[in-house]
């Protein structure tokens, strides 16, 4: 019992700092986002369309509604993916035709760049 209550902790922390991954939610919160920043593993895509801003460290800039056809994006569907846009609605759209495509670790951060900024993080505008 001992062991559980240590173990299980420790993969609640991995599940959530994780960028990606098929067994954990398709969002993170800004500051699950800062965690994973700092060992990047992913590849960060703004989706909003105007572009009002980046959150620094972004890979790619892609309208959400041409993710479908855009080269940019990895080729190995199970690259680790996580799209953001303003407040969370364009980057739901690009998540669900990601996975439509195959994609199997695309996330999104939740409330967008809106609760990025909000949280006092850096945004580049």
């Amino acid at each position: 019992m001992r062991l559980r209550s240590l173990l299980l902790p420790a993969l609640a922390v991995t599940l959530l700092a994780s960028p990606a991954g098929a067994a954990s939610t398709p969002f993170l919160t800004p500051a699950q986002l800062r965690q994973a920043m700092r060992h990047k593993t992913f590849v960060l895509v703004n989706v909003h369309v105007p572009n009002e801003g980046t959150i620094p460290g972004t890979d790619l800039t892609l309208p959400y509604d041409t993710v479908a056809s855009s080269a940019a994006l990895p080729a190995n569907r199970a690259a680790d993916i996580v799209l953001y846009c303003r407040s969370g609605h364009m980057s739901a759209i690009a998540r669900r035709t990601l996975q439509g495509l195959g994609y199997t670790h695309v996330r999104e951060l939740q409330g967008g760049f809106n609760a990025w900024a909000a949280a006092g993080y850096p945004l580049n505008r």
